[in-house]
């Protein structure tokens, strides 16, 4: 097969939700005697997590979000940053009661500066609506704030560059409720390797360092998943349905 002739195919892929590596190299199962070696689950993926974050990175010394916001100006570890158009940093409520973190801009995000103001974004308004929460009631972001060329997923080292940032961000937002849309976000955040099939629907807790409040957390499909599969629309508004009743606890 010609390597033009792979993106469709793992694109495809990607849309049916197969989106975790067994192992972290291919294995040739007629030459290697070795066994595989398993994924780690996710107790293992957090008990192997650094108990302590590096304070190198920039986005451990600000205290306000404008600080935030100009450290992210200002960093140069991720390419991204100079194909770009703008930097997405937020939009909403930074006071609000839910945060919500996606995967990383589009095209319309990254002409505006805005998180989920394109086709996502609107149908991600209508999910809110159902609710009766609206853009003054909630706070979102991504866990990249530049846009990847071509809308393709960011690799592992950009996630690993920026992660420190929405880390920080989500400190210093304090919600109440954590909202991750798709399967980057909740990986990321949560720190395992399972899809998120498995992943959504279910309350989890996150606590962005060791010293930071436990925040209650969710995950559930990204807009942008529903709009080439509108049939998991119900399970998403069955997910919503859960935040509006943990809000009014």
């Amino acid at each position: 097969m010609k390597s033009d002739d792979l993106f469709p195919l793992l694109q495809w892929y990607h849309e049916m939700g197969v989106d975790v590596a067994i192992c972290d190299e291919p294995q040739n199962r007629f030459e290697s005697k070795e066994p595989v070696k398993r994924a780690h689950t996710h107790t293992e993926t957090t008990a192997m997590a650094p108990s302590n974050p590096s304070t190198s990175h920039p986005a451990y010394s600000c205290q306000t979000l404008e600080e935030l916001r100009q450290a992210m100006m200002s960093f140069n570890g991720c390419a991204l940053k100079e194909t770009a158009m703008n930097l997405v940093f937020a939009d909403g409520n930074p006071k609000a009661s839910v945060m919500l973190i996606g995967e990383a801009p589009g095209a319309d995000e990254d002409r505006q500066g805005l998180a989920f103001v394109g086709q996502s974004g609107q149908l991600l308004d209508k999910v809110l609506a159902s609710v009766g929460l609206d853009r003054t009631k909630v706070y979102i972001s991504n866990i990249i704030p530049w846009r990847p060329p071509g809308n393709r997923p960011p690799t592992t080292a950009e996630v690993a560059a920026c992660q420190p940032f929405i880390e920080r961000h989500i400190e210093l937002v304090n919600p109440k409720i954590l909202v991750l849309l798709g399967g980057v976000a909740a990986k990321t955040l949560l720190g395992t390797a399972e899809g998120i099939v498995k992943l959504r629907g279910k309350w989890q807790s996150y606590q962005p360092t060791p010293t930071s409040p436990v925040i209650k957390t969710i995950a559930t499909f990204h807009p942008a998943y529903l709009l080439r599969s509108p049939g998991q629309k119900a399970m998403v508004w069955r997910d919503f349905l859960t935040i509006e009743k943990e809000l009014k606890l």
